[in-house]
């Protein structure tokens, strides 16, 4: 069946991943994304951008897609503040969730983080807990959840913090056995790779995948479309 996709926060890092994939894969005949600017890389015909504010996004935009995938996401330094930081992090996606529920989507696939948890300390683990718990109570029929730990790969924009993370990581990656696992980096090529995968499951209900079912996801996306070439 031929399936059309809405991609939000496709000129971020794992989402630009997500996007190639996407355009890849032959389930897909149409790929929609929604942003603040256009992305001068986009060529294929299968590919239409609309120049839009998220947040002025209503069921209507949604119409006719089947697949959702969100990977929006800022930093608390980038946002300002903590009040901006959860507008862009949680309402912000809760809101284009519900109404491509409204529109009849299917499916969600989001990217949140390791260590997600609406009862932690943590201000940003916290706050993509609660994303996850709220997202969770949505009727799609399927909702993916990937929560990758470190994220490697070159953004446009420069991120102190995880341009030192990434300096570290092979030597903190030596660490990360057993349970502490979920805490290895991993490139966001993958991570887009995964997110095309997960909705290509084809499984019902709420699943959450970490660092060893994200590699898994992505290998076996890679697989099935080496099989399809």
């Amino acid at each position: 069946m031929d399936r059309t996709a809405i991609l939000l926060g496709a000129s971020g890092l794992e989402g630009g991943f997500c996007l190639r994939d996407l355009v890849d894969d032959p389930a897909y005949t149409r790929v929609m994304t929604f942003g603040r600017r256009q992305l001068p890389a986009l060529t294929r015909a299968k590919v239409s951008q609309r120049i839009a504010d998220l947040a002025t996004l209503t069921a209507d935009d949604f119409h006719g897609a089947q697949d959702v995938f969100c990977a929006l996401g800022t930093t608390i330094r980038k946002a300002g503040s903590q009040a901006e930081f959860r507008r862009i992090d949680l309402e912000l996606p809760l809101h284009l969730a519900n109404e491509a529920v409204k529109a009849g989507a299917e499916q969600i696939v989001a990217v949140s983080s390791v260590g997600a948890d609406p009862r932690s300390k943590n201000f940003y683990l916290r706050t993509k807990g609660e994303l996850e718990q709220e997202m969770a109570k949505l009727p799609f029929k399927a909702i993916h959840i990937l929560r990758p730990s470190l994220l490697l790969g070159k953004r446009e924009e420069f991120r102190l913090g995880e341009a030192i993370g990434m300096t570290v990581a092979p030597a903190l990656d030596l660490l990360t056995l057993g349970k502490l696992r979920r805490y290895h980096s991993v490139h966001a090529q993958l991570v887009g790779r995964a997110m095309v995968a997960a909705a290509n499951q084809g499984t019902a209900g709420v699943h959450i995948y970490e660092y060893r079912q994200i590699v898994s996801l992505a290998r076996w996306e890679l697989a099935a479309q080496s099989r399809i070439a």
